[in-house]
């Protein structure tokens, strides 16, 4: 009896011709293979692709064997890309932007109202301002999907170059030349504590003040950080002890528990503020500048018809609502 072919090495040594990729990448394949890369899990792919999970592990073996390449290090229960999944995911998004967002115009133009608006926004802002940016939205365009991730102001600038999202939300002094900031508010920057704290009395603050308490700074990484970082140097001989953070909640909590006072704009302690569990006071020392809050947008395209409709309606809803600390 002749025994059973022995089954290629997977995946291939080298890629198949440029006509033969040509037909793999209009199947199935390159579609699992970015919903995967998308989740990080052949799990979470299936789901959202409603399939079986075995499907999905079947096309993306097929892709790394006409590739002649793994796509994806698979590591215990992670997975996470190879560099030349990096580089495949980066390019395949490009490739299918135009064709889901001709999809979500054609339907929209249908009357369906369907698409997807992909956005990404600073920390603070969806601590204040997004939940209702999105609950006025979704009540108007029910049937448009909003993907929205949390990140820090230079995270959403990432994200927007990387062309992860259609629209960002956040703070940004000096906006890269590939960003435009299609809509701009500045802030003041004080210092937000709870009513009972020893500064709360001031009416003219600064840093000088400050740093006789207590305080909670942004780490670098937050917008703020690189704006005050050269007064809060320049107030004291020596820096007193700080508390540093990369979460803006955790700089209203702080404040909050009344020990600390948190450098910041008022926009990410905004409810507190209203409800009077905290107060805020602007710093007032000579060339200190604001924040600029944009909304910001890749330069040089314009948008599809679903990103633009959730543009048009954040930027008449931050039109008309009040900033507090704004200039």
């Amino acid at each position: 009896m002749d025994s059973k072919p022995k089954p290629p090495d997977r995946p291939r040594e080298h890629a198949l011709s440029t006509g033969l990729l040509a037909r793999v990448f209009h199947q199935p394949s390159l579609i699992y293979f970015n919903a995967v890369a998308t989740h990080l899990s052949i799990r979470e792919a299936a789901r959202r692709l409603d399939i079986a999970s075995s499907a999905i592990t079947r096309q993306v073996a097929q892709l790394e064997d006409a590739l002649g390449i793994a796509l994806f290090i698979r590591e215990k229960r992670r997975l996470r890309l190879s560099p030349a999944g990096e580089i495949l995911f980066r390019h395949s998004r490009r490739l299918a932007a135009p064709i889901e967002a001709a999809v979500s115009e054609i339907e929209m133009l249908r009357g369906i109202k369907s698409g997807s608006v992909r956005i990404a926004a600073a920390e603070s802002i969806g601590l204040s301002f997004l939940p209702r940016l999105i609950t006025d939205f979704g009540r108007r365009y029910p049937r448009l999907n909003l993907d929205v991730s949390l990140t820090s102001s230079s995270g959403v600038i990432e994200r927007l170059l990387d062309e992860r999202v259609d629209i960002g939300l956040g703070f940004i002094a000096k906006p890269p030349r590939q960003i435009d900031v299609a809509f701009r508010r500045d802030v003041r920057i004080g210092a937000v504590m709870a009513p009972d704290h020893p500064l709360a009395a001031s009416k003219h603050l600064t840093f000088r003040q400050c740093i006789e308490h207590p305080l909670a700074v942004a780490k670098p990484e937050i917008s703020i950080r690189e704006v005050i970082e050269p007064f809060l140097r320049g107030s004291a001989t020596i820096l007193p002890p700080l508390v540093e953070v990369d979460s803006i909640r955790l700089m209203v909590e702080l404040a909050l528990g009344g020990h600390y006072a948190s450098i910041m704009t008022p926009i990410g302690a905004q409810n507190e503020i209203e409800r009077g569990t905290l107060v805020f006071r602007p710093l007032e020392d000579s060339g200190l500048p604001t924040n600029r809050f944009g909304i910001l947008v890749r330069g040089g395209s314009a948008l599809h018809l679903a990103p633009a409709i959730f543009f048009d309606h954040a930027k008449g809803y931050f039109e008309g609502v009040s900033l507090p600390g704004a200039v």
